[in-house]
């Protein structure tokens, strides 16, 4: 790499060129790199914990790679993106932004570290080892055409801001009080999901027993993908109501929606060690479209 910058805030010239990238790489693979929480941090600038290395080449007219470092609750997550132009490149120039991003990670402190990637090959994991990551996680990203024959059993209710926040929270972080990603989560970080643009508080359904809210079904919809997908974004019930069929209930009501609001193919992503889950999602007709895979380690 003929010029690596790192940047903890990106100027409006340096973020123009990396979502330029991310667009050339989702148009080869449509599928949008970044997660949720890294795109957010990229697009927000400047929050604790995010670092940005931009790579150039001469003779380039556009940024050839990007990695991203992301603090997430206790651990930290990474990317590396790099032009669908360069991916023969992809074992000179992901060394030397890996190796980086790591030095980043260790100066902060260290941590957990993990690096999800898309179709994972043997050279991402030849260079997860080369930082001291392994295999962990596997997600897979499974799809339905809509509408699906089950309907909706039970009633739900949309969001309300200011009003739901608190007891959702709760719900969510009990639901996944084990999960690195989406469990800790805060009211910050639910005020973040809720400046996306494609936020929508009438695709989030809630269930409540009684008074109490009981699980939810947070759907969200990708204009700009070909098909428009509706995703089921985050789906959960309390501890204290599984085994009720509301997880089965809530993903009949969040794809229901997402049908009558004109969308033909739902999506979701699971564990793939959740055979429960996944078996779930197969009866009702979802089958595999892609796989994802964390690398993970602790940097000291």
């Amino acid at each position: 790499m003929a010029q690596l910058d790192i940047k903890r805030r990106l100027p409006t010239d340096d973020l123009s060129e990396v979502e330029e990238l991310l667009f050339a790489v989702e148009r080869a693979d449509g599928q949008r790199p970044l997660s949720d929480h890294l795109w957010i941090d990229l697009r927000q600038g400047g929050r604790p914990g995010y670092v940005g290395l931009l790579g150039w080449q001469p003779g380039h007219d556009h940024l050839v790679a990007y990695c991203q470092v992301s603090r997430e609750n206790d651990s930290w997550a990474l990317d590396l993106i790099v032009h669908p132009h360069h991916r023969y490149e992809m074992s000179n120039i992901g060394p030397q932004l890996l190796s980086e991003a790591i030095n980043v990670i260790r100066e902060a402190g260290g941590g957990h570290v993990h690096w999800w990637v898309y179709e994972p090959t043997d050279i991402h994991a030849t260079l997860a080892e080369s930082i001291g990551l392994h295999a962990g996680r596997t997600m897979l990203q499974m799809r339905v055409p809509l509408p699906i024959t089950e309907s909706a059993s039970i009633e739900t209710m949309p969001f309300r801001s200011g009003i739901d926040d608190e007891p959702w929270l709760a719900v969510n972080n009990a639901a996944f009080a084990d999960h690195l990603e989406q469990g800790g989560w805060t009211t910050e970080t639910l005020e973040s999901r809720k400046r996306e643009p494609w936020f929508n508080p009438n695709g989030f359904l809630l269930h409540q027993v009684g008074n109490e809210l009981a699980g939810f079904c947070w759907t969200k919809v990708h204009l700009d993908t070909i098909p428009v997908l509706g995703e089921i974004y985050v789906i959960a019930v309390h501890p204290k109501y599984a085994g009720k069929g509301l997880g089965r209930a809530l993903t009949a009501a969040g794809l229901t929606h997402l049908n009558r609001n004109g969308v033909t193919t739902g999506m979701l992503y699971v564990d793939a060690d959740n055979s429960r889950a996944v078996g779930l999602y197969r009866s009702m007709g979802f089958t595999v479209h892609h796989h994802q895979r964390a690398f993970v380690g602790d940097v000291n």
